[in-house]
């Protein structure tokens, strides 16, 4: 099975709540159960990820309460993110399930993901996550994330659950080693509703 790169920006930048998304399970301080993907082992490489762009907070997370992480890549800034190294079929379940559906044999996801998209991206639906962006490759396999088709000045930003940012948290320092400080600088600067995320020194 051909592999991907899954970058997260948000919540699944931690390992466990990751982990939810591939052998199922409620993350710690969620709600919903989600159903795991069909293919249940775990990856077998992780990398942090520097993106051009910024991270915005908008929308009600069904799960957390509050709002969720998008990446808005036409808007000059840093964001920092964390790379999975996954099956295609494994991606496709995890948007499937980003986007509230259950992982199906039939998805035509996991095919899309290794053809080039146009301009970089793709738009699956109107909804949430139902936009991917391809911003790079590594070992010439794609890396790839989800986010809305909005940008961060076309909707209404809303404020994160303590939950979620803690996984955020957890998620910048397992993949960057960042100390308390550094982490508490990045999400100060990315919940600053419509400015763009700079650097943590």
């Amino acid at each position: 099975m051909s592999q991907v790169w899954y970058v997260s920006y948000g919540s699944n930048m931690s390992a466990r709540r990751f982990a939810c998304y591939i052998e199922g399970g409620t993350p710690a301080g969620g709600t919903r159960h989600n159903p795991g993907a069909r293919d249940r082992r775990l990856p077998e490489r992780t990398m942090p990820v520097d993106l051009p762009g910024t991270v915005y907070f908008a929308g009600e997370s069904p799960q957390w309460g509050g709002g969720v992480a998008f990446y808005d890549h036409a808007t000059p800034g840093f964001t920092a993110a964390r790379g999975y190294l996954v099956t295609a079929e494994q991606f496709a379940d995890i948007a499937a399930q980003e986007m509230y559906r259950l992982p199906q044999a039939d998805d035509q996801l996991s095919e899309l993901v290794l053809a080039p998209l146009t301009n970089g991206r793709h738009e699956l639906g109107p909804g949430r996550y139902e936009t991917l962006v391809e911003v790079g490759r590594v070992e010439g396999r794609p890396l790839l994330t989800f986010t809305s088709p909005h940008g961060l000045e076309h909707v209404e930003h809303t404020q994160p659950a303590p939950a979620y940012l803690s996984m955020v948290a957890d998620g910048l320092r397992e993949s960057r080693g960042w100390d308390e400080e550094q982490v508490a600088a990045y999400l100060t600067s990315i919940a600053i509703q419509g400015q763009p995320c700079t650097r943590a020194v």
